[in-house]
């Protein structure tokens, strides 16, 4: 690797994750700085901390060798999450942030990202923008920062909100009107569009997994394009592949930092969608932490892309000759089951049953089922899962 060097602007947030269990120190900038060092020699991470958050993370940037330049804050910012599709809960409010003055940053290549406690005026030959507001995406250029080169790489309902358009590729094109050379446009499942200022667009698909942790994963997205596209000057299109790359591999395993570029490109893997369908959500919904979990399900299963049938929404209660058809006539017309197992109701039981006598696919969730009374589920080529966000993903994909 070639002498190489970029800046990272971005917040360290304490992470707390209810399942899988997770308890970190990482946040948009830490997390970027740490993916970044397999990929760039000289990484320098610029970040508000306060003096507990400074001495914690000063441990890991000592770990993983790049620099901590640390301007103080008062409060340690931390995100709770129950899965990790779940919409987390902030501590402190964010009404309650401090609202901190901007981080001055002159460099040749920067990442710079939205923080809650204020913002990077950054100046830069080269610059990757990441928004990363769910509430109100700032413009780059919106606290006066400069880029000779500038990339914009956000999701779907960030580039609309920052241009106030409707659809993601009027919003690109509004921010490369503005003066970015590309805008990278993250979607989920469907991957990423790549607008460049020449007019053309690319696709670069995400990737599946065998596992799959999403928080931080658009981190490590912005990162590993940032490295290959503002460091080492990969065209969009390349550095937004790998960075998918990086994704995947980040997804399944966990870990960082991310893999060396040559790991990535040879990598075996297999491009990951949403199969379009109709998805039947089979579960009990007896008791407050049942028709909790079934909501959940519903609400990520839509998000992912998929038409979902759930009886407790769509039937309702009501007696067993109303129900009952009504609820197999609704699997008949889906194409795949996501089945919770766990407290091994009857009723889904029978529901799983039924689809695997029409070859109907399921993919169930089984956290709390021993193997005794998993063995016709598993004898059956039902998809198990322990993990409730991977089964999600394995569903949506038709995997």
């Amino acid at each position: 690797m070639t002498q190489s060097e970029i800046c990272v602007v971005g917040g360290v947030y304490r992470e707390q994750c209810i399942w899988p269990v997770w308890d970190q120190l990482y946040g948009s900038g830490g997390r970027a700085a740490t993916a970044l060092v397999t990929h760039v020699n000289k990484v320098t991470l610029h970040t508000y901390a306060c003096s507990n958050a400074e001495r914690e993370f000063r441990r890991a940037s000592d770990l993983y060798k790049f620099d901590l330049v640390a301007h103080a804050a008062d409060t340690e910012i931390s995100f709770e999450y129950v899965h990790c599709m779940s919409t987390p809960v902030i501590r402190p409010a964010i009404a309650q942030i401090q609202n901190l003055a901007p981080i001055e940053l002159v460099a040749e290549a920067v990442l710079r990202f939205g923080m809650l406690e204020g913002s990077a005026r950054v100046d830069a030959k080269w610059c990757v923008y990441d928004p990363q507001s769910a509430f109100a995406p700032e413009s780059f250029w919106a606290n006066g920062s400069k880029a000779e080169h500038l990339a914009v790489v956000a999701n779907r309902s960030e580039v609309m909100a920052m241009t106030g358009e409707s659809e993601p590729e009027a919003a690109a094109a509004k921010i490369l009107a503005s003066g970015a050379e590309v805008v990278v446009v993250k979607s989920g499942p469907v991957g990423a569009y790549v607008y460049k200022a020449d007019g053309t667009r690319a696709v670069v698909p995400a990737f599946k997994s065998d596992m799959v942790w999403t928080i931080g994963s658009g981190d490590v997205f912005a990162a590993v394009f940032g490295a290959r596209w503002a460091v080492h000057q990969d065209s969009p299109d390349v550095a937004a592949e790998l960075a998918s790359r990086a994704v995947s591999d980040y997804a399944a395993s966990m870990a960082l930092p991310s893999p060396l570029v040559d790991q990535l490109s040879q990598a075996q893997v297999t491009a990951a969608s949403t199969v379009a369908g109709r998805v039947y959500l089979a579960s009990p919904f007896f008791n407050l932490g049942q028709r909790w979990l079934v909501d959940e399900a519903r609400r990520c299963l839509t998000e992912l892309g998929l038409d979902v049938f759930s009886p407790v929404h769509d039937v309702g209660p009501g007696p067993a000759h109303e129900v009952g058809p009504a609820d197999i006539e609704a699997l008949n017309s889906c194409d795949r089951v996501f089945a919770i197992l766990d407290g091994l109701d009857a009723g889904t039981i029978f529901e799983v049953g039924y689809a695997r006598a029409k070859d109907m696919p399921v993919y169930a969730l089984a956290q709390a089922v021993d193997e005794e009374n998993l063995k016709m589920v598993i004898g059956s080529n039902c998809k198990v899962f322990y993990d409730f966000v991977t089964a999600l993903h394995h569903t949506a994909w038709k995997a």
